[in-house]
């Protein structure tokens, strides 16, 4: 007798992360569905740039709706819930969409894996519900600091997912990956914005605050962690932290970035990039040791390396083209 092949959902799948790890999933032999936001044009985001694009199955739809949620999970062996609102700048002026979203958004995922009889559910949350560290490398165990409506959400968002464990019996892992970075990232993130404008020729780049540090991870590690604690059973009702143990400030980032483009471009500070002081979030280094020990899981790519990948997508003129590198991106 064959084994059944598994069932899985990702939401969020034409975002960055998402992506990403839908063709992880195909690699690894998983009957895949692809959830894209609803729109007119039945655009699938990155999902139009997937190889194995003709092997998933992408559904359009949203996750704040409850009913919706209730008919994508039916005959799913694993939810990986990666819907969300992400960008911080954004939070600050459209705070009430955050809780929709990634609070809202969450519980119609959580009710109606539930209902269905979904055996796991992977819930992604972010480093930034720690806020600036109090202790590093930050654990699991670090207090939870809402610096930003955004991070505010996702405080919630993983209490909802976890409630449902507690009050339910979900099988429910929070998994907190820390900064991701790769090809098909946002334009509103740092390492996008810097390779997109050296390679458009700008001689000064404007950013906000360059001296936080971040634990940078490339994306293929990101998803490997994913699909790591979807396979481990240990790590049902436990929030688990996903990144490298590496701390680098945002200016090294950037530094490394000129250095491997072989650029002379100068940074400049703009006064609007900066997060309002006690909204920042100074420092994030990852504690990874609870993912190693469950699922033996450490990084492949290192910083220099996995930026080298990031320049080397960029870079293609037929992907730099669909990044406007002129507008901040909020």
């Amino acid at each position: 007798m064959t084994k059944k092949q598994e069932s899985v959902l990702v939401t969020g799948a034409d975002g960055f992360i998402g992506s990403h790890l839908t063709e992880l999933l195909v690699r690894e032999g998983y009957k895949v569905k692809a959830l894209s936001q609803y729109n007119s044009f039945n655009y699938w985001g990155w999902l139009e740039d997937i190889e194995c694009r003709n092997k998933i199955e992408v559904l359009n739809g949203d996750v704040r709706d409850p009913h919706y949620c209730k008919h994508i999970t039916k005959d799913v062996d694993i939810v990986f819930h990666l819907a969300a609102l992400i960008a911080i700048p954004y939070s600050y002026v459209a705070p009430d969409s955050y809780v929709d979203t990634n609070i809202k958004g969450t519980l119609n995922i959580c009710q109606a894996a539930m209902e269905n009889g979904v055996k796991r559910v992977i819930h992604t949350s972010t480093s930034e519900v720690y806020g600036t560290a109090q202790y590093v490398p930050i654990d699991e165990k670090h207090q939870l600091q809402p610096q930003s409506p955004y991070s505010a959400s996702k405080i919630g968002a993983d209490a909802m997912a976890m409630s449902f464990f507690n009050a339910f019996n979900l099988p429910v892992t929070i998994a907190r990956p820390f900064n991701t970075y790769g090809p098909r990232q946002s334009a509103r993130a740092v390492i996008p914005t810097i390779i997109t404008q050296i390679a458009n020729g700008k001689k000064q780049i404007k950013l906000g605050d360059v001296s936080p540090t971040r634990d940078f991870n490339y994306v293929l590690d990101t998803c490997r962690g994913f699909l790591e604690l979807a396979r481990c059973t240990a790590a049902i009702g436990e929030t688990v932290n996903i990144g490298s143990n590496y701390e680098i400030s945002v200016g090294d980032t950037l530094a490394l970035i000129r250095e491997l483009m072989s650029s002379d471009v100068e940074f400049l500070t703009d006064e609007q990039r900066i997060r309002p002081e006690k909204s920042e979030v100074f420092r994030l280094w990852c504690d990874n040791t609870k993912i190693h020990g469950m699922t033996g899981f450490k990084p492949s790519f290192d910083i220099r390396a996995g930026l080298q990948a990031t320049v080397d997508w960029f870079t293609n003129p037929d992907n730099l083209r669909k990044y406007k590198a002129d507008i901040y991106n909020v």
